[in-house]
């Protein structure tokens, strides 16, 4: 037990210290509805609590809700379970996180059973063949765990270690009405439906409150918050609540390795989230040679734009680039530093979360993932260290294709010139799914939407037909953007305002890579993949450039990889993209066109 001290009379998580020591938040709801808020309660306060263990250094660790939800049999999934026994399995059991196990919204109640791929996998694309199980991926556990009540326990926990769970009831005017302040219900309703997980407390014009962290999405409440009256158990808040305290599993870097029983499993996944065959591979295979003809036409005999299978040719919303009387970055050279990494800028981390475009099923969606990182990144540095973390939706660029393309490919300046037309969401309001929607597309459903109870019973059961549309969601805009290319340039773009996307060509080779700084000896590149770089460095006298990649954080560096700079790097240095991060539609200006003369 904790041995009691003396306690703030505010500390939130969020903003008592320097940083903001909460991870981002997600919803239960998408893409369709699951009763799923004891799995989100239990992992989002053990991810904040990685977090707080790690003073916030990169990256943030989100623990998979989707493992538990398949594969904890004390609960029932879908229909519910605790907090405290999402903890009593996690303990005595590994536990991924979403770049191994993406959230289903389903569970072992309604076609989604625990299997190895369950607990983490990979899918394999154009080349063909079902989803696997990769080589080793991180794993993460607890060493204590708990129950605790009261207000004066549940306050200490906090204060000292971090978030907690508990169970909560929901009147029908806190589900449906909340949109802010400090909420007391009055009809003296104390039983216990929801689980939800409290983050810090405070004092607002006298009135005491807890603030608490829910699973519906960032349109609800405070931004996807909300504070409750502390002290007299309103709405059963101080009743049941659990904590755990998470093992250090990231410093030793602690791997599953898998093994060729687990490989083979029978019961490893080999279809949708839908419960339908992936439909999508054939298409690839056909897709990918056509377009690799095109590409050969347009290269050989045009000398044209490059051909890849995640980033296509020529924008399709946008003439050029939309730079708005923008001066060069630099005058010289000598004003970059020798190194520069996002990642750890003293001692802080500005990049979001990392991302697996080939699950639950394969996508060529880099082209998405490449630019919304990078964007996501330059709003964090926008925010600054206390800033709300955020993780702008890819599914949404994919599900409206003018906004840049689908799962046979796109283009990186349609997503910037999307962003700066209408904007985009973040995905809460609509979570990566890797498949493309059927027409017609980028409806208001397809851009936010959020769905009701109750969850599908069996697997066959669609519950998407409970879900609808959501208007009052806050949009992501960019204000202007580019393309940047040569070392220079880039450097300069990266060290001045924060990542870029950028194309390479991806090898056999380079997707075997497992660390180091990657060099590779070829004389033309066929560029056909995006990543974002962000940032640069030097290690024994060479120079390279740190690179995110979109395919889990089971892949290279923790998601991440390292490419020389100048010569020998797959095209990376040939063609960027950079945009600039607004909270502002500032589309309904007109924008000049403006060439930009970049050194070298």
């Amino acid at each position: 037990p904790l041995t009691y001290v003396d306690l703030p009379e505010q500390w939130r998580w969020d903003t008592s210290l320097e940083k903001n020591y909460l991870t981002y938040l997600k919803n239960q709801h998408i893409p369709e509805y699951c009763g799923a808020c004891w799995a989100f309660a239990a992992t989002s306060a053990l991810s904040d609590r990685i977090k707080i263990q790690r003073n916030a250094t990169f990256p943030d660790i989100m623990i998979s809700p989707q493992v538990l939800l398949s594969c904890s049999m004390e609960n029932d999934g879908c229909h519910g379970g605790f907090g405290y026994s999402a903890y009593s399995w996690i303990y005595k059991n590994e536990i991924t996180d979403d770049t191994c196990a993406p959230y289903r919204a389903r569970g072992h109640d309604n076609g989604f059973k625990c299997s190895n791929t369950t607990m983490c996998k990979d899918c394999p694309g154009g080349k063909g063949g079902d989803c696997f199980v990769p080589a080793s991926y991180n794993v993460y556990n607890i060493e204590e765990y708990g129950s605790i009540s009261g207000e004066e326990a549940m306050m200490q926990e906090i204060f000292q270690r971090g978030p907690i769970v508990c169970g909560v009831a929901v009147p029908n005017d806190l589900f449906k009405n909340y949109t802010g302040g400090i909420y007391e219900d009055t009809t003296g309703d104390m039983n216990i439906v929801h689980d939800i997980s409290v983050v810090g407390y405070g004092v607002e014009n006298g009135e005491k409150y807890w603030l608490v962290r829910n699973s519906w999405g960032t349109f609800w409440g405070e931004s996807g918050f909300f504070r409750v009256k502390r002290g007299i158990n309103n709405i059963a808040i101080e009743t049941e609540c659990a904590f755990a305290v998470p093992k250090d599993t990231w410093t030793e870097n602690k791997k599953h390795i898998t093994t060729d029983e687990e490989r083979n499993d029978p019961n490893n996944e080999t279809e949708n989230s839908d419960g339908t065959p992936d439909g999508n591979l054939f298409f690839l295979k056909f897709f990918n040679f056509f377009f690799f003809i095109i590409f050969w036409y347009f290269s050989e005999f045009l000398n044209k734009n490059k051909f890849s299978a995640c980033a296509l040719t020529t924008p399709k919303l946008s003439p050029g680039e939309r730079i708005i009387n923008r001066e060069p970055l630099i005058k010289s050279e000598s004003e970059l530093p020798k190194n520069w990494d996002w990642r750890n800028i003293n001692g802080t981390n500005y990049i979001s979360i990392n991302k697996n475009q080939h699950i639950p099923t394969y996508c060529g969606s880099c082209w998405a993932h490449g630019t919304t990182s990078a964007l996501t990144d330059r709003f964090h540095i926008l925010n600054g260290p206390k800033g709300t973390p955020i993780s702008i939706s890819t599914q949404v660029v994919v599900n409206c294709q003018p906004g840049g393309g689908s799962c046979f490919g796109g283009n990186p300046l349609d997503v910037y010139e999307f962003a700066y037309l209408q904007g985009i969401p973040d995905d809460t309001c609509q979570q990566y799914i890797a498949k493309n929607h059927k027409a017609p597309l980028c409806t208001p459903s397809q851009i936010c939407q959020d769905c009701a109870a109750p969850p599908a019973k069996t697997k066959d059961e669609s519950g998407k037909v409970r879900c609808h549309p959501i208007t009052n969601y806050k949009s992501y805009y960019v204000r202007e953007y580019g393309r940047v290319s040569g070392a220079t340039n880039m450097k300069a773009e990266i060290f001045k305002r924060g990542p870029i996307d950028c194309a390479i060509e991806v090898t056999d080779k380079l997707e075997t890579y497992t660390g180091g700084i990657y060099e590779e000896h070829k004389d033309y590149w066929q560029l056909n993949h995006a990543i974002s770089v962000v940032g640069y460095g030097e290690e024994n006298g060479v120079e390279y450039w740190i690179v995110r990649n979109s395919w889990g954080t089971y892949w290279g560096e923790g998601g991440f990889f390292r490419m020389r700079m100048h010569k020998w790097n797959n095209g990376i240095e040939t063609d960027c993209n950079w945009a600039t991060p607004s909270y502002e539609k500032v589309s309904d200006r007109i924008a000049e066109m403006k060439t930009i003369e970049f050194l070298e």
